[in-house]
C-alpha cells in the first residue's frame, strides 16, 4: 500500500501561521526588562549614581567660585560665571554619561552574557540599544536635575515649565545620539581598553572645544570653527539662553558662529539631526555584530 507523504514545505506553511510573529508588545516588554536589569545593577551598586551627581555639583562649585570675581559683562548676558557655566555642566554631564554607554554591553560581550542574551528569542536586537538609551537618559535627567537645583541655590535663577521641558528635550536628544554612537564602538572595538581610551581621549578635547566654559568670543578664529561644529556647543547655546531669556522663541539666536548666526530652533534641528545620524550608522554594525 502506497503511502502518501506531505512535503516538509507544505508542513512549515501549515505550521507557521500558528506561530505568531513578534511584535511591538514583545519589543517593549524586552526593553523594559533589560532596561530594569540595569537599574538592579545601580541598585546594587548605588555610588555610580552618588558620584555622578557629587562630581558635576563639584565643578558647578569650584568653577563658579574660580571665576566668582570677574567683571560683570565678561560671559556676556551672564550674571555671574556660574550662571554661565550652568548649561555647559548640565551639557557636559549628559554627554560623559552617554559616551560611557557602551562600557557594561562590552563587559556583557567579555564576560559572555550577551552571548546567553542572543541566542534567545528576542523580537528585535535594538531593545538591548534602547534599553541601554533610556538608563542613560534617566541617569542624565537625574543628574541636570541635581544641577539645575543647585544652580537656582547658587544664584543663577530657573527658567519658566516650557523652558524646562526644553531643556530636558535637548539633553534626551543628545544623551540619544551619543550613547549611540558610543554602543556601536562597544560592537566595533576588540575590549574595553579599547574603549575606555577612546573615551579618555574624546572627553575633553569635546569639553574644551565647545562652548562650555567660555564663550566663542574668546577663542581664536580656528577654535571657533571647531566649537561651532561642535555638537556640544548647540546644546550648550540654547540652555544658556533658556536660562537668560524668559521670552525665548524658536527664531531667537542663540549663537554666532563665524559661518553665520545660529538661531535656536536650528540648533535643535542640528541636534535632531545629529542623533539621528548616529542612530543611522551604528545600526547596520549593531544588527552585524548581533545578529
Amino acid at each position: 500500500m502506497s503511502q502518501s507523504i506531505t512535503p516538509t514545505s507544505n508542513l512549515d506553511s501549515a505550521i507557521a501561521p500558528a506561530l505568531p510573529s513578534p511584535g511591538i508588545s514583545e519589543f517593549i516588554q524586552e526593553t523594559t526588562a533589560l532596561t530594569r536589569r540595569l537599574f538592579i545593577q545601580l541598585q546594587r551598586r548605588p555610588t555610580t549614581l552618588v558620584a555622578g551627581v557629587i562630581q558635576p555639583l563639584m565643578w558647578l562649585i569650584l568653577f563658579g567660585a574660580l571665576f566668582q570675581n570677574v567683571p560683570k559683562g565678561l560671559f556676556g548676558e551672564s550674571q555671574n560665571y556660574g550662571q554661565f557655566l550652568g548649561a555647559g555642566i548640565i551639557v557636559f554631564t549628559a554627554f560623559a554619561g552617554a559616551l560611557n554607554a557602551g562600557l557594561p554591553v562590552m563587559f556583557d560581550r567579555e564576560f559572555g552574557f550577551l552571548n546567553r542574551l542572543l541566542v534567545a528569542p528576542l523580537a528585535s536586537r535594538f531593545s538591548i540599544v534602547v534599553a541601554s538609551a533610556l538608563f542613560i537618559g534617566t541617569m542624565s535627567l537625574i543628574q541636570t536635575t541635581a544641577i539645575v537645583a543647585l544652580s537656582a541655590v547658587l544664584g543663577a535663577g530657573l527658567p519658566g515649565p516650557g523652558g524646562l521641558l526644553l531643556v530636558t528635550l535637548i539633553v534626551l536628544t543628545l544623551v540619544f545620539g551619543v550613547t549611540a554612537l558610543s554602543l556601536g564602538l562597544a560592537f566595533a572595538l576588540p575590549g574595553h581598553i579599547e574603549l575606555l581610551a577612546v573615551i579618555f581621549i574624546t572627553n575633553l578635547p569635546l569639553l574644551f572645544a565647545s562652548t562650555a566654559l567660555v564663550p566663542l568670543s574668546f577663542m581664536p578664529t580656528w577654535l571657533q570653527v571647531v566649537a561651532s561644529l561642535n555638537p556640544l556647543s548647540y546644546a550648550i547655546e540654547p540652555i544658556r539662553y533658556i536660562y537668560l531669556h524668559s521670552d525665548w522663541s524658536f527664531g531667537s539666536i542663540v549663537m554666532q558662529a563665524p559661518f553665520g548666526d545660529i538661531s535656536l530652533g536650528l540648533a535643535l534641528g542640528i541636534l535632531l539631526v545629529f542623533s539621528a545620524t548616529a542612530l543611522l550608522t551604528i545600526r547596520p554594525l549593531i544588527s552585524r555584530r548581533i545578529a
